[in-house]
């Protein structure tokens, strides 16, 4: 529950930053798709590009439906952050406090689901990708997800393991090789998808994904600082609390 709640304030602070900085973005997206869909009627002799009626309003999708939406992600992301801290507490080597714990899940959750698989598979625009091929860049999104927490908990397996031969600082300088070396390894292997239009701005492109990887920062940042000092005053004596 209580991580939950501190993702209802990391989901509200993330809309804020989406909603400011994200959706001009989007908008100057939807707009290049528009003019590509147009240049295409006319370049196949159509008087107008036929449109499909409109289910769900842009406002509604900018406004409403991205509230919803990094709500619901925010408040379950949330929650998973509480299951995997009461599981790592006091199973991290060098993490004593609640407060350390929880900036360390925090940076490691960052750094393993969102920034390393974003690397090899970036955020794009609404208008970059081919439909056709929407399944099959899922699966490969997801399945170095999957890569990347597997190997960032091997990491910390081990680390367990080497702390006692090497120390804490050169045990970390280990596994962070390892982690290294395993996704390098993985990227290698996944196949490359770059569908983005050569026509399509960059400068736009940069900062749709900016815009990107910066809500992510925020959600994962304000679970590791404000869960995390949460805790560590809940945990703390009666008399020690601030």
């Amino acid at each position: 529950m209580r991580g939950m709640l501190v993702g209802i304030v990391a989901g509200l602070l993330s809309f804020a930053f989406l909603k400011i900085y994200g959706e001009p973005q989007v908008d100057i997206s939807i707009a290049f798709e528009e003019q590509m869909e147009a240049a295409k009627a006319v370049a196949a002799g159509a008087s107008s590009a036929e449109e499909g009626p409109e289910l769900v309003s842009r406002k509604v999708q900018a406004g409403l439906g991205l509230f919803t939406a990094v709500m619901a992600y925010s408040v379950a992301f949330g929650g998973l952050f509480g299951l995997a801290y009461a599981f790592a507490y006091r199973r991290i080597p060098g993490a004593v406090t609640p407060q350390g714990v929880s900036i360390l899940l925090a940076t490691m959750g960052f750094v393993a689901i969102y920034l390393v698989p974003n690397l090899k598979y970036p955020a794009n625009p609404p208008s970059v990708g081919d439909p056709n091929t929407i399944g099959m860049r899922t699966a490969l999104y997801f399945i170095m997800i999957a890569i990347s927490i597997a190997a960032m908990i091997g990491a910390l397996s081990l680390k367990r393991l080497l702390v006692r031969h090497l120390g804490d600082w050169n045990s970390t300088l280990a596994v962070a090789a390892y982690y290294v070396a395993i996704m390098a390894i993985a990227g290698l292997l996944l196949p490359a998808v770059n569908e983005v239009p050569t026509e399509f701005p960059a400068v736009v492109l940069w900062k749709f994904r900016v815009a990107s990887i910066g809500a992510q920062f925020i959600l994962w940042a304000t679970l590791g600082v404000v869960f995390g000092a949460w805790t560590q005053r809940a945990a703390a004596p009666d008399g020690l609390r601030v």
